[in-house]
């Protein structure tokens, strides 16, 4: 690890793993005296087995226990379970991705579910937490929010956490996140070294000041948050950046098909930013489609996906969020 890096990660690098080690009385004074508002989102796609566990957690601890949230907005991406009417009948408030920013359009994927999440809340500092965890995650919003309520230079921090695996029945207590191990990390190392002292480049909760976020494009699918962490490192700078050890993250796994597909799109991303800045003649074109192969026991059989980059602009550009945004301010 580079020197930067590795200052980087003993300096920026926090550790909140459970309640134990949150100072939640001073959280919530640091909160009251910056007059923070605090959104905490969860983007959802055909989540009604988790959602609503995770949504009453949320309400009963941050909500109507301690006042650290101040709104809980799922946004739900075209699901066709019941995702909506759990996560409403579990106190969260639901947005449909289709109905935020509508002369935009609408898109398929996470990251624009999290970028549309901008103008569907107001708070100051918001929160990004996937809506598929399992167990006791009720740390995270606090442990993510530290180091942004007690320390303005902080403008982004990412979760870091181990992840178990079960593969085939057995259960192995590490071994989670594939394509950070094969595929993000080795690319972010060789690219932007600075970054290498990032556990969880990946992972799915973070958090960050709205006036950050505004300022970068996000990507529509899977490479959404490698996309963020490398824009927001030219926004923000190395020392704007911080993470927090969360613990373990425990989900449900994706099979090899689709970790493929997401390698491919987060591999599209990254050279994506990787060609904005070169100089030379020579540029970067990175196919569109990724080609897999499943043998139905006569022979191989090819199947395309699209991993090309669609990403949208940063919403302080858009002039109907700004619109928006001027309305809920004034």
């Amino acid at each position: 690890m580079r020197p930067d890096a590795r200052a980087w990660f003993e300096h920026r690098t926090t550790s909140a793993t459970s309640l134990a080690e949150i100072d939640v009385d001073a959280l919530l004074l640091a909160k009251r005296r910056g007059g923070h508002r605090v959104s905490v989102v969860l983007p959802a796609r055909n989540e009604e087995t988790t959602v609503g566990v995770l949504v009453r957690d949320l309400v009963e601890r941050w909500v109507e226990g301690v006042p650290l949230i101040d709104e809980l907005v799922v946004i739900d991406s075209h699901s066709t379970d019941a995702t909506a009417e759990v996560a409403r009948a579990a106190g969260a408030e639901v947005v449909a991705v289709g109905d935020v920013l509508p002369r935009q359009g609408d898109r398929p994927g996470k990251g624009e579910a999290l970028w549309k999440s901008l103008a569907a809340t107001t708070g100051d500092l918001v929160v990004f937490i996937d809506s598929d965890l399992l167990g006791d995650v009720s740390h995270y919003v606090p442990g993510l929010l530290t180091p942004l309520l007690t320390d303005p230079r902080i403008e982004y921090v990412k979760g870091c956490y181990t992840r178990p695996l079960t593969v085939d029945g057995e259960h192995r207590p590490a071994g989670g996140g594939r394509v950070t191990e094969l595929t993000a990390r080795p690319l972010l190392n060789a690219l932007w070294p600075e970054l290498a002292g990032f556990v969880q480049p990946l992972g799915g909760e973070y958090a960050g000041r709205r006036s950050a976020l505004e300022q970068v494009p996000f990507v529509s699918g899977y490479g959404v948050e490698v996309g963020l962490l490398v824009d927001l490192l030219q926004v923000c700078g190395l020392n704007g950046l911080a993470q927090v050890d969360l613990g373990t993250r425990t989900h449900s796994h994706q099979t090899d098909e689709a970790l493929g597909t997401m390698a491919g799109q987060i591999v599209s991303t990254v050279l994506s930013r990787a060609e904005r800045g070169r100089s030379d003649r020579r540029r970067l074109e990175p196919g569109g489609l990724l080609t897999q192969f499943a043998h139905d026991g006569r022979g191989f059989v090819p199947t395309s996906h699209t991993v090309a980059v669609d990403e949208r602009p940063p919403m302080c550009a858009v002039d109907e969020y700004t619109a928006h945004r001027a309305g809920v301010v004034g």
